[in-house]
C-alpha cells in the first residue's frame, strides 16, 4: 500500500482513486451522485494531501481544520476521502446508503468526522461562516473549508453567506466552488464563466482565484494563496462532470445517477488504488480551554407589576452571558426590539450581527456551536419561517441552538400580519426532538432564558411585545415539560389551557366565571413541547371539558398539542380551540385580541357554550 503526501503527481494519481471509490461505492449502492463526486475529486486530493490540517483519530479537536460538503450530495467524494485518509475500511465504504450505514446519501454528524448535515444547497457556506467566526473566537489557527457547487450560487444564502464573510473580515475561511457547468435538469446560470463569479463574489470584498481544478499544480498554488489572505476566499475551479469517464464526462441526464458500466469506468480510470493520505496535523492539538462560569444573577420583577416577556428575555441573557462566558448572540438586527442590545453593549465580542439575512444568522448558529458555543439566535418570530429549511437541516444533524422569536400573534397590535409570528408554534413543533417554550411573564422567561443554554438540539422561545402582568416569583422555576395549575378545585367544569398572552386573559375570564357561579381550572402549559400531557389528562379527566386558547393560527399550536395529549386517552371529553382564525388588520393590541376571539370575553363566552 502506497503513502501519498502531496504535490502534482500524487494529487492526479489521489483524484483517479476517489473517483474510482466515489463510482464504486455508488454502484454497489444503486444509487448516488459519482458525476458530481468526479468532477470534485482533483480539488480534494489536493485539499486532503498537502492542505487540509487535520487529525482523524482525534476528530473534534479545536486546531483540526473544518470541511464542510455544502454541495452534500457528492457525499461518495467524501466518503472516498475517509477510506484514502484510512479513517474507514472499504467495507465500510461500500456500505453507503445500505440501511443502517452511517455513511447516508448526504452526510450527517453520525459521523465523527462530519460537524454538520448537508445536502439542503446552499447551506455550507453560511455555517462556514458561523465556525470561522467561533474558531476566530475561540483563538483557534483552524480555517474552514467549504465545498459548493456552482448550481447552489443561485441561493440567496449563499449571498448573504459571501456578504457576511467579507463584513466579519473571515480570512480563515474558504469557499472552493466547483465549476462543472451542470446542474441537475441542465446547465448553470453562467456554466464555465468562472470570470462571472469572480466579479459578483470579488465585489462583496472576497479574494478570488480562478484555476483549471482539474490542473494538480494550479490547484495546489490556488490552496497555497489561501494561507496569505486576510480576506475570505474564494477558489473558483472549472471542472467536468464526470471527469475521467468518457460516457459520463460533461453529459447532460446523469445526475444523481450511478453510471451504466461501473466495471468499464474503474478501468478507464485506471482500476482500484490503495493508497493512504498522510495528512498535515493540526495546527494546534491543544485542546478548548474551557471556560470557567458561576452562578446567574436572574433578574427579577416585582410580582404585580407589568413587563413584556421580551424584558424578561433580555434581562436573562445579559445575566447569562455574564454568567457564562461560552453564550454567544446572533440577531437580525432588530437588537433593539429582541431585547438582545443589552447583551450587545455588555459583550460586543460575543454578539455577531448578522442584519437582515435570517438564513446567514441561523447559519452562523449552527457554525458557532460546532466549536463548542452556546448560541442564541433572535428575531421576529414571523421572520424565522425565511430560515425554516436551515432549523429543519440543524435538527437533521442534531445542533444545539437556541432560537427566541419576538413579536408573536396578533397582541403585537397595529402593525398587521406581516409582521406579526402565527405559524412560529407549529413550524418549530414539527422540527425533530425540538423544545417549544412560551412564557407568560417576564419572570418565568428569565427562568427559561437561562435553561435553554443547558438544552440539546433545537429549543424555541417565543417573547411577547405586549407587557403582561407578573404572576410568577422571581426566585420560581419552570422545568421543561411542566405545566402550573393557577385555578383549580374539585369542583371545576372545564379546564382552560393557555400559554404566554393568554394566560392573563384566562385568569380574568376564571374570575368572570367563578362570579356565574362556573368554577373552572386555569393551566399554564408554558412548555408547548415537550407538552405536561399528565396534568392536562387529570384536568381533562377531572372536567370533562377542555378549551385551549392561544394567539397563534389553529393549526399545529397549542390546541393540537393539547389535542393530541388528550384524543384516544380520556373518553367522553368535550374539547374547543380558540385561535387567530381570520386575517387580522391593523388595531391596538387589546382590539385584536378582541377581534381574534382570544381575550377574556370571547373565552367566558366558550367556556359558558361549552359546559352548557
Amino acid at each position: 500500500m502506497s503513502v501519498i503526501e502531496a504535490r502534482t503527481s500524487d494529487i492526479a494519481e489521489l483524484g483517479q482513486q476517489l473517483r474510482v471509490d466515489a463510482v464504486r461505492a455508488s454502484a454497489r449502492a444503486g444509487s448516488g451522485h459519482p458525476t458530481s463526486s468526479m468532477s470534485a475529486a482533483d480539488l480534494m486530493a489536493g485539499l486532503l494531501a498537502g492542505h487540509l490540517h487535520y487529525d482523524f483519530e482525534h476528530p473534534h479537536l479545536p486546531g483540526n481544520d473544518r470541511l464542510v460538503f455544502s454541495k452534500g450530495h457528492a457525499s461518495p467524494l467524501l466518503y472516498a476521502m475517509l477510506h484514502a485518509a484510512g479513517a474507514i475500511d472499504e467495507e465500510h465504504l461500500l456500505t453507503y446508503r445500505r440501511l443502517g450505514s452511517d455513511l447516508e446519501g448526504h452526510p450527517t454528524p453520525r459521523l465523527p468526522w462530519v460537524d454538520v448535515a448537508t445536502g439542503s444547497l446552499g447551506q455550507g457556506l453560511p455555517i462556514g461562516v458561523g465556525m470561522a467566526l467561533g474558531a476566530r473566537l475561540s483563538g483557534s489557527p483552524a480555517r474552514i473549508w467549504v465545498l459548493c457547487g456552482d448550481g447552489e450560487i443561485a441561493e440567496g444564502s449563499m449571498w448573504e453567506a459571501f456578504a457576511a464573510a467579507a463584513d466579519f473580515g473571515l480570512g480563515n475561511l474558504c469557499a472552493i466552488v466547483d465549476v462543472n457547468r451542470l446542474g441537475q435538469t441542465g446547465p448553470t446560470r453562467y456554466e464555465w464563466d468562472t470570470a462571472a463569479y469572480a466579479a459578483q463574489i470579488g465585489g462583496f470584498g472576497w479574494h478570488t482565484i480562478e484555476i483549471d481544478g482539474h490542473d494538480p499544480g494550479q490547484i495546489d498554488l490556488a490552496y497555497a494563496e489561501v494561507e496569505n489572505q486576510d480576506s475570505p476566499t474564494v477558489i473558483l475551479a472549472k471542472t467536468r462532470k464526470g471527469r475521467g469517464v468518457a460516457a459520463a464526462e460533461d453529459k447532460e441526464g446523469l445526475h444523481g445517477k450511478p453510471l451504466d458500466e461501473p466495471e468499464k469506468a474503474v478501468v478507464e480510470l485506471g482500476g482500484v488504488r490503495e493508497a493512504r493520505v498522510r495528512v498535515n496535523p493540526p495546527r494546534s492539538s491543544e485542546p478548548r480551554r474551557s471556560q470557567p462560569t458561576r452562578p446567574i444573577a436572574r433578574p427579577s420583577f416585582s410580582v404585580g407589576s407589568t413587563a413584556a416577556t421580551r424584558d424578561g428575555f433580555g434581562a436573562a441573557l445579559e445575566a447569562l452571558g455574564d454568567a457564562n462566558p461560552d453564550v454567544v448572540v446572533v440577531d437580525g438586527e432588530v437588537a433593539d426590539s429582541t431585547r438582545t442590545a443589552a447583551f450587545k453593549q455588555a459583550f460586543p465580542n460575543r454578539f455577531f450581527e448578522c442584519y437582515i439575512a435570517e438564513q446567514q444568522m441561523i447559519g452562523a448558529a449552527v457554525g458557532l456551536q460546532t466549536q463548542g458555543w452556546i448560541p442564541y439566535a433572535s428575531t421576529f418570530a414571523a421572520f424565522l419561517t425565511r430560515a425554516h429549511d436551515f432549523l429543519r437541516m440543524a435538527a437533521i444533524g442534531g445542533a444545539d441552538v437556541r432560537v427566541v422569536g419576538s413579536h408573536a400573534g396578533v397582541s403585537i397590535g397595529s402593525d398587521g400580519p406581516s409582521q406579526m409570528g402565527l405559524e412560529d408554534l407549529a413550524m418549530f413543533r414539527a422540527l425533530w426532538r425540538s423544545v417549544v417554550l412560551y412564557p407568560c411573564d417576564a419572570n418565568q422567561c428569565a427562568h427559561l432564558t437561562a435553561t435553554m443554554a443547558d438544552l440539546p438540539g433545537i429549543s424555541y422561545l417565543r417573547t411577547t411585545r405586549a407587557e403582561t402582568p407578573v404572576i410568577y416569583r422571581g426566585d420560581e422555576l419552570f422545568p421543561v415539560g411542566g405545566s402550573r395549575t393557577l385555578v383549580g378545585s374539585a369542583y371545576d367544569r372545564a379546564v382552560i389551557v393557555a400559554a404566554g398572552i393568554t394566560v392573563s386573559e384566562s385568569l380574568s375570564a376564571a374570575e368572570r366565571l367563578a362570579d356565574e357561579g362556573i368554577p373552572v381550572r386555569v393551566i399554564d402549559a408554558y412548555s408547548v413541547k415537550p407538552l405536561d400531557a399528565p396534568a392536562i389528562r387529570q384536568a381533562a379527566a377531572d372536567t370533562g371539558r377542555v378549551l385551549t386558547v392561544e394567539d397563534h393560527w389553529p393549526v399545529g399550536g397549542l390546541g393540537d398539542a393539547v389535542l393530541d395529549a388528550v384524543a384516544g386517552q380520556i373518553p367522553d371529553v368535550r374539547f374547543r380551540k380558540l385561535a387567530v382564525r381570520g386575517m387580522p388588520g391593523s388595531a391596538g393590541p387589546r382590539e385584536q385580541l378582541a377581534a381574534a376571539g382570544i381575550d377574556a370575553a370571547a373565552i367566558v363566552r366558550a367556556t359558558q357554550r361549552l359546559v352548557a
